[in-house]
């Protein structure tokens, strides 16, 4: 995967956008409100959907575009996103517990 063509990197960034927007805008679950914020998910959703497959499996082929498996990438991306919002407000508590 680390040779993908454009389609590949388009089809990851659509996933990450839909799923970044769930999480920031429908679920408020977010560090901090804002379009940076936002853009912060964007990147981190990408990395998560680009290792999607690769960690969770290649399955269902029913939906596939050469080597991306479109549901352990959406999972990739959620459960990144997920552990990255999480650790940062847990030190983000444990540092104001300190004060």
């Amino acid at each position: 995967m680390i040779g993908m063509n454009f389609v590949s990197f388009l089809i990851l960034l659509i996933i990450s956008i839909v799923v970044s927007a769930i999480l920031h805008y429908v679920l408020k679950f977010y560090i901090r409100p804002g379009l940076i914020s936002f853009v912060g998910k964007v990147i981190f959703g990408w990395i998560g959907a680009w290792l999607g497959s690769p960690v969770f499996g290649y399955w269902f082929d029913g939906l596939v575009y050469e080597n991306i498996y479109i549901i352990p990438a959406i999972l990739g991306s959620l459960v990144l996103l997920v552990i990255m919002v999480d650790l940062v407000l847990s030190v983000k508590s444990a540092s104001a517990d300190k004060t």
